[in-house]
């Protein structure tokens, strides 16, 4: 095998597939152009075939160049298991719990239940990782992690036991673009401004996959609209700045707070029967939990509980 190392090979084809281009790739990457490409260009030296298919924009694996990758993620997923397993001879006071999160839910969610945890636990480690919901799921059932925290627990793979918190209610965003904006209200009364109506707005979206985006695509179907999407993010926070400034309608979980501003656009809550967000934890379900990982559970669920009472206690009347 190549002697380029495992973990920065996959860095740098995570980001080059990310931007279908070396220029963008390499200053994501902090090096230049060229040692990006005569990096790539030495593996498939080594490897004796091409790793990347060239003539594709954006950029592409070729078969023989997924079966590379394929092969670096499970060496980087051997070496994970390997230094949690020597770690109990090098430190063996301490528990390492391994935590799978799509990195913009963990933003809102790990501050939530993470200190404290750390508080009552100080002896524990916590190694996250931070990667797409199916690509942790599959990671969990095959013993990689401990486990995993996740929205709307419906979509989730069988084998998993999972405790969920409750659900979280939706708001719209209305700019004052919109012919829908109320001229200098803050909120606008829930059921005066039908679904149907907002879902034929310009839209800004999360990509198709997300628990955000599948929810709103039910809509979609539901009141048969082809959408107008201008554009999408996988950053939640992204999408309410971008509304906010006018580019378009979105639709965000409760958990993600918007300032008010009436003067330029209006927040509109929904029915919880259209939209609605439920956070859960996940672990293999033939697992049987010692006392660190049951109280990590609880602390979970108990935070969110909090979190969500204070939310529901600060939404208008």
């Amino acid at each position: 095998m190549p002697k380029t190392d495992s973990t920065n090979m996959l860095q740098f084809l995570d980001v080059l597939l990310k931007h279908g281009n070396f220029t963008r790739a390499a200053k994501d990457l902090y090096i230049s152009q060229p040692y990006l490409t005569q990096t790539i260009k030495s593996v498939e030296h080594e490897l004796g075939v091409t790793i990347i298919d060239r003539e594709a924009a954006p950029l592409k694996l070729t078969p023989a160049g997924r079966l590379y990758y394929q092969y670096l993620t499970t060496l980087e997923s051997q070496k994970d298991r390997f230094h949690q397993q020597i770690s109990q001879f090098t430190t063996p006071a301490q528990q390492t719990i391994r935590l799978g999160i799509l990195s913009s839910l963990g933003y809102y969610l790990l501050p939530l239940f993470l200190p404290t945890y750390l508080q009552v636990h100080p002896e524990v480690k916590i190694k996250l990782t931070e990667d797409i919901s199916t690509r942790n799921e599959q990671r969990l059932l095959h013993g990689d992690l401990d486990f995993l925290v996740g929205q709307n627990p419906e979509t989730v793979a069988p084998g998993l036991t999972i405790h969920d918190r409750g659900k979280d209610g939706y708001y719209a965003v209305i700019p004052k673009t919109s012919k829908y904006y109320h001229p200098q209200q803050a909120y606008i009364n829930p059921g005066t401004v039908a679904i149907a109506d907002l879902l034929h707005e310009p839209l800004i979206l999360s990509p198709r996959g997300s628990s955000i985006r599948r929810q709103v695509d039910y809509l979609l179907q539901k009141y048969h609209v082809a959408p107008q999407i201008v554009i999408e993010s996988t950053n939640t926070f992204t999408i309410a700045k971008l509304a906010e400034k006018g580019l378009g309608i979105t639709f965000l979980p409760d958990s993600v707070t918007v300032r008010p501003d009436p003067e330029n656009y209006n927040l509109y809550p929904l029915p919880a029967s259209l939209l609605s967000l439920n956070y859960f934890i996940a672990f293999p379900s033939n697992q049987t939990l010692g006392q660190n990982e049951q109280d990590l559970v609880t602390i979970f669920l108990t935070s969110l509980e909090a979190s969500l009472a204070e939310i529901a206690s600060l939404s208008p009347e």
